[in-house]
């Protein structure tokens, strides 16, 4: 991996040969380690921070299964610090260095028409991780620290209106808590393509290629992939960050991460704990062959508060992750 010093003097070097521009200010790793800053802007993540180019030390990547918000576009990035690299640990979470930072970008429409909407920022210091929310002005100019979070009313791609909300500050804790702890819950290399993990490793920001990386289905093509594969990794990526041991949902008895192989566990032949009428007057949370008997495809296709799964970060059903556990349990053969 590049330094950053060994960087800035080849940048520096270069400019002054030929007269070109200044270099861009590099992240302000005081922002990153140390207090709450107002702006967005003072972290010095992106050279165009409006159309969401990374400055150089900052790299964007993807995900095979996104996390669904309502249908929003997320913009997501990484920063390392200088001379730190990541860590795998199996196909798992990759292990960010103190000094790192996650970015996610919340934005709807296309070209012109598009909006940011927020930027939430994991931050991992020496204590540990700290999530923050920023709001983005009507100007697209710059992003506000928004502690107490906001609801807006937002226009989706579709024509429809939802009243949006950005989670507060400690909402946050809900998906990213973990024993006690926040955690990111993103990044995991089962998640991630093969590609951009070898890019990494070459150019010495991972330290070698995760065991199992790359194996959750892309959702793009979840038509033509298994049917129980998409759905299992759904479930993983939108809902067992809280249904999983030791996270804000485990009282549920549900376990719906990836690598969990017990039926009970995923909700097959499963008695609720205490759904009350979120269960929808439904016995299980999922019966085989049945997806309109089952607890969990009725939780998913409802915004009733007390219904509606996941509670948070969703005001709009998601059809296609509706569809795909549906397709998932009407191939399940019936007991």
């Amino acid at each position: 991996m590049i330094g950053r010093g060994v960087f800035c003097l080849a940048v520096a070097s270069f400019i002054a040969a030929t007269g070109l521009a200044r270099s861009p200010a590099p992240v302000n790793d005081d922002a990153v380690m140390e207090g709450t800053r107002r702006a967005l802007s003072e972290y010095n993540f992106f050279t165009d921070l409006a159309g969401q180019q990374p400055n150089f030390e900052v790299t964007p990547y993807r995900l095979n299964m996104p996390l669904y918000s309502d249908g929003a576009e997320k913009l997501r990035f990484v920063f390392l610090p200088d001379g730190k690299s990541l860590a795998a640990d199996g196909e798992g979470l990759l292990q960010f260095p103190v000094g790192s930072a996650i970015i996610k970008t919340f934005a709807f429409g296309e070209g012109a028409d598009r909006r940011l909407i927020e930027t939430r920022l994991l931050l991992h210091r020496a204590d540990g991780w700290l999530a923050l929310p920023y709001k983005w002005n009507e100007e697209q100019t710059d992003a506000t620290l928004a502690l107490a979070g906001a609801r807006l009313e937002v226009e989706r791609p579709g024509g429809d209106t939802i009243s949006y909300r950005v989670p507060n500050k400690n909402q946050c804790k809900e998906c990213h808590g973990l024993n006690g702890a926040v955690v990111p819950i993103g990044p995991k290399a089962r998640n991630m393509a093969h590609g951009w993990l070898a890019q990494m490793v070459e150019a010495g920001a991972l330290d070698r290629m995760p065991e199992g990386a790359d194996t959750l289905p892309v959702w793009e093509d979840r038509a033509d992939a298994d049917a129980e594969q998409v759905a299992r990794a759904y479930l993983d990526v939108n809902c067992a960050h809280c249904h999983r041991p030791a996270a804000t949902a485990s009282n549920s008895g549900l376990d719906l991460r990836w690598e969990q192989d017990g039926a009970i566990a995923l909700g097959i032949l499963k008695r609720p704990v205490a759904a009350g009428r979120g269960s929808g007057g439904h016995e299980f949370s999922i019966l085989p062959g049945e997806p309109d008997r089952s607890i969990m495809v009725h939780r998913m296709d409802s915004v009733e508060p007390g219904v509606a799964m996941p509670e948070l970060g969703k005001s709009t059903v998601d059809p296609d992750g509706v569809a795909a556990v549906r397709r998932w349990i009407e191939g399940m053969p019936a007991s």
